[in-house]
């Protein structure tokens, strides 16, 4: 909200200056987002009355013409304004001024200097306002009041010593949208007085009143209203309220709506005024109903329905309630009768309605956080008397319906509970000084107060809320520092478990770069890359793609993939650790848990491109499954995987793999399915992987054994087995052999003959293991050796028909 400083000031002025009054105001929480200078500075311009206009001899497209500026002689000046002409006051630069810098004047202010134009001497400048930075109109002189005193400066004229003040007001602050409601806290914070308002009411010429209607007593509580004829909608707004509404953000329109914009900027009150030739019989208030229209006043046309409050007439709707007028009724300069409409309007009935027709207004800005109910025939009378001064008319008599207003529940506040919450001693003497600074009835017991909210408070409904206005109005600087006193005991992590900033690091360290994306994302997605038809839904997405939570992190990894693409980038390596979203009905509610929703910590990678940065020392492959197992591996370490083949909806039927840790599946290793590859628009297969989180940071505590006494003992066995005989399981059989002085076995060979030989058969190859065998007690001899050998070969034999190479 914006206003100008010296509009706060009529209402109260506490003796501060501006600065200590905008901390007060922030303090309180009411937060000064900009305070700004009402005009540049300049000097020696003055107010200049113009005596004369004659034709430039040299010039068709400029005047000269006596000005006087309060000097006994009258100045020669050349103007080229296309609206001067004799018996104006406008504002006069005189030699030596200095104006506004130029936009393209780097910063350097402009001085009025004695010249000629075109052969005429000029002695000063007519302005405009733009020419001033007042404002950005540019069409001709700044004509000022009739009123004005010749020879006066100009900033003591438009009073443009003042300061604009922007409040950024949080939502139950609703009671400070208006100057008077700011002045009021103003005055309850400083002890300044404040200048109550004064309704008389207008002198009733007639006793006409429109027929109006409330059917919805949840929609309006509350409808006054008054007829007004023979009003002059021609007539001319005031100098001071169009200068007035500028300084609050708001340009002059016609006369009767700036003086509802006035009214609603001084009190808060947002109105509305018909033109009342144009209504149908009478007005009724009610819910829309489907199928019904309503053009309002920007242009737009929008269809209401049964959850949007309208005021129609007999034929048609004519408002949008709360929120906007209809341009079917709306005063123009032909009207000659007019309906002046002030009401309360529920802010549960109004929240949200401007927002389904994508715009918002002032008023519904204010009705939906709540306008006080108790003020609509005063303001009603505020606005009967501008417009009797300003358009003149004939007002009719008051028609004031209240309907259902809403219940004040007294709330109560405990002093020491206050005390409590706030962090210092209290007194009763200083609650209930406040309340009454506040302007807030209550009843005192020991230790207790009652209070009752007036009608203009719609925020104070528990004892926090009182507790809140309480120190508020003491003022937070008066808060002792009183450092923590709860113990603080560091939460140490135990040591068979690794954080999730150590696996980042990791990554990082494997040469992948860290990304964060959001964890709602494209349906699409989860149906293609995760496999999940039924994806959790989000109910107020932040864009209309952006849909569903995610169950899996390699969609956003794609998309990150594609965004680097599209800038060039040929060797892309990232990562994401973040939670995914899943149903599982076996989940209950908890402090981190939401009923039926598993939402576990996963890691997922990315590989595309090169394997390595370019270099001399190797030639450049594109990365492949070993590299992305390799990472696993290293991630996983001291801990062993196991790779089995599988399936996954994002990743190749055949270069796809099941990462298990202990027997248990942790997660997916793989190349991007190739329809996905094509779908995506990718000139590569990636490689992806997927892992739990909780298996990751699982690491098994070092267990110390001793340095061996005896030596180990290598045998090379060659081995013919079938194509179909995998690593896994060779490993496996010769683990799971009954050969105890087995300590270590390695593939370190594959060959396979191109064409069939007499020791191997087409399907068979030849695979180099090295055996490491180890007694710790004994020397081995060679007859052990062999023994343990043969029992290996055995047992290869029996479980997979491995046999030793002849």
């Amino acid at each position: 909200m914006q206003f100008p400083e010296s509009w706060l000031r009529e209402f109260c002025n506490p003796p501060i200056s501006t600065d200590a009054l905008t901390e007060l105001l922030t303090m309180s929480g009411m937060e000064v987002e900009e305070a700004r200078p009402a005009a540049p500075p300049f000097t020696h311009i003055v107010v200049g009355e113009v005596l004369s206009v004659e034709r430039h001899p040299n010039a068709d497209r400029l005047n000269v013409c006596q000005v006087n500026v309060g000097t006994d002689e009258a100045l020669n000046i050349v103007c080229g304004a296309p609206n001067v002409r004799a018996g104006i006051k406008v504002p006069c630069a005189l030699v030596g001024a200095e104006l506004p810098p130029s936009d393209d004047a780097d910063g350097k202010p402009f001085v009025i200097k004695l010249g000629k134009l075109r052969g005429v001497e000029s002695q000063g400048m007519l302005c405009s306002a733009r020419e001033l930075k007042l404002s950005e109109d540019h069409g001709g002189l700044l004509i000022l009041d009739g009123a004005a005193v010749v020879g006066q400066d100009i900033r003591e004229h438009l009073k443009l010593d003042d300061t604009l003040l922007t409040l950024k007001l949080t939502p139950n602050l609703a009671h400070c949208l208006s100057v008077y409601g700011i002045a009021r806290e103003v005055s309850a914070l400083t002890g300044a007085p404040l200048l109550a308002p004064s309704f008389p009411p207008a002198t009733v010429m007639h006793a006409d009143k429109l027929r109006v209607e409330v059917q919805a007593p949840d929609l309006c509580g509350r409808f006054s209203g008054r007829i007004i004829r023979n009003v002059n909608t021609k007539a001319t707004t005031p100098a001071w309220m169009v200068d007035r509404l500028a300084r609050c953000g708001q340009r002059s329109v016609t006369a009767l709506v700036d003086i509802s914009n006035y009214v609603m900027f001084e009190y808060g009150r947002p109105t509305h005024i018909f033109d009342l030739d144009k209504i149908h019989g009478g007005l009724v208030v009610r819910w829309g109903r489907a199928g019904e229209s309503l053009e309002l006043l920007n242009g737009n046309t929008i269809q209401v329905d049964d959850q949007v409050g309208v005021i129609a007439d007999d034929q048609a709707v004519e408002s949008l309630a709360g929120i906007m007028g209809g341009q079917a009724t709306a005063v123009s300069d032909d009207t000659k009768n007019v309906y002046v409409e002030a009401a309360f309007w529920w802010p549960e009935a109004v929240a949200g309605r401007s927002r389904r027709f994508n715009f918002t207004t002032d008023a519904g800005h204010r009705f939906e956080r709540g306008v006080d109910p108790a003020e609509t025939v005063a303001h009603i009378e505020r606005i009967t008397q501008l417009i009797l001064d300003i358009c003149g008319g004939e007002p009719a008599a008051m028609d004031d319906q209240v309907l259902n207003l809403p219940e004040r529940t007294p709330v109560t506040l405990r002093v020491a509970r206050a005390a409590k919450v706030i962090g210092m001693p209290l007194t009763q003497a200083q609650c209930e000084g406040v309340m009454q600074r506040l302007g807030l009835q209550f009843t005192a017991e020991a230790g207790v107060l009652t209070v009752t909210p007036p009608s203009w408070r719609f925020d104070l409904r528990i004892e926090e809320d009182l507790i809140e206005e309480v120190i508020r109005v003491l003022g937070y600087q008066t808060l002792p520092d009183t450092p923590p006193r709860a113990a603080l005991t560091a939460r140490v992590r135990s040591e068979s478990r690794r954080s999730i900033d150590t696996l980042r690091h990791e990554m990082a360290a494997r040469d992948y770069q860290e990304t964060i994306n959001f964890s709602f994302v494209e349906e699409r997605w989860e149906r293609e890359l995760a496999g999940n038809a039924d994806p959790i839904r989000v109910l107020n997405p932040i864009a209309s793609p952006l849909a569903v939570m995610r169950s899996s992190l390699l969609g956003s990894l794609i998309a990150v993939l594609r965004f680097n693409l599209a800038r060039k980038t040929t060797r892309v390596r990232v990562f994401e650790a973040g939670r995914v979203f899943m149903r599982d009905a076996s989940i209950a509610a908890g402090d981190a848990s939401v009923a039926g929703i598993d939402q576990p910590l996963r890691l997922a990678g990315l590989a595309h491109g090169p394997a390595d940065q370019v270099q001399w020392g190797a030639k450049e492959r594109a990365v492949d499954f070993f590299d992305a197992k390799g990472d696993i591996e290293a991630l996983l370490a001291p801990r062993r995987a196991t790779f089995a083949p599988a399936q996954h909806p994002a990743m190749h039927p055949g270069r796809c793999a099941r990462i298990e840790v202990d027997g248990r599946a942790v997660g997916f290793v793989g190349e991007l399915h190739p329809k996905w590859r094509q779908a995506y628009e990718l000139p590569t297969a990636p490689m992806l992987f997927e892992l739990d989180v909780a298996a990751l940071t699982e690491r098994a505590l070092p267990s110390f054994v001793p340095i061996p006494r005896q030596q180990s003992v290598w045998r090379d066995l060659a081995l013919v087995a079938g194509e179909s005989v995998t690593h896994d399981a060779l490993m496996q059989t010769i683990s799971d052999s009954d050969q105890k002085l087995v300590r270590s076995a390695r593939l370190f060979d594959i060959y396979k003959p191109q064409v069939p030989t007499a020791d191997m058969a087409a399907d068979e190859r030849s695979l180099a293991v090295r055996l490491e065998l180890l007694d710790d007690e004994a020397t081995l001899t060679d007859e052990r050796i062999e023994s343990v050998v043969a029992g290996v070969l055995e047992s290869l034999g029996q479980r997979l028909g491995v046999r030793l190479r002849s």
